[in-house]
């Protein structure tokens, strides 16, 4: 009997230790045209570790002037995840100050929201900065589309948490690419990769004169 459950719990074992080592490919990721390096975050408005990793991200890309780049991958555990992306997305077409914005506000309140009241933070945010909500934020769905195709660019990269952040440089057809597992290193992942980037840059030739024919 013992012999069975050891062999049972190897066989179990196995699977786990191998979703262990399974890691997030963000190859086919790219700084934002005119950046050789950027951070990319893949996350879910309603998940804890997100709102504490949000303001850690801004900061070392201010600190870096590196551009981030998010993408929305709520969970579906999290009951109002979804639509605060969509709403997001919607005040990111007023502005992309004022989307993030709404990114941090939904953070700093997460405790408090539910699915039943997010309408009210909403509409608490659009009016401390004086934007009208519309009844409906997505008539056509192209912002709930958006969300779908960012959260199924998560999957297709084998994403399994959030937040997942990584740290992506300019490269040739593999773009380089660090997965921030330990935040307290952001900062030197970032410069590390800055110097591979730069390294990488194709190097600017000299012009030389045309040489006069000697006649």
């Amino acid at each position: 009997m013992k012999l069975f459950v050891k062999a049972a719990l190897l066989l179990f074992a196995v699977p786990a230790l191998a979703g262990a080592l399974h890691a997030a490919d963000a190859s086919s990721l790219k700084p934002p045209p005119g950046a050789r390096v950027a951070i990319v975050v893949f996350e879910d408005l309603e998940c804890p570790d997100c709102a504490r990793a949000y303001p850690v991200v801004w900061e070392a890309a201010r600190a870096h002037k590196i551009p981030v780049v998010l993408h929305d991958f709520p969970l579906p555990k999290h009951p109002w995840s979804f639509d605060a992306a969509v709403w997001a997305r919607y005040f990111d077409t007023k502005s992309e100050k004022l989307g993030n914005d709404f990114r941090a506000f939904i953070y700093k309140n997460q405790p408090q929201i539910t699915f039943g009241n997010l309408q009210q933070y909403v509409q608490k945010f659009a009016d401390a900065n004086k934007v009208p909500v519309p009844f409906a934020p997505d008539p056509e769905g192209k912002l709930k589309a958006k969300v779908q195709a960012d959260y199924a660019l998560g999957q297709r990269i084998g994403l399994e948490h959030t937040p997942t952040i990584f740290v992506v440089g300019s490269g040739g057809a593999s773009t380089p690419f660090v997965e921030v597992v330990d935040r307290d290193q952001l900062s030197q992942i970032i410069e590390d990769m800055q110097k591979k980037s730069a390294a990488a840059a194709p190097a600017k030739t000299a012009s030389t004169k045309k040489k006069k024919k000697v006649s």
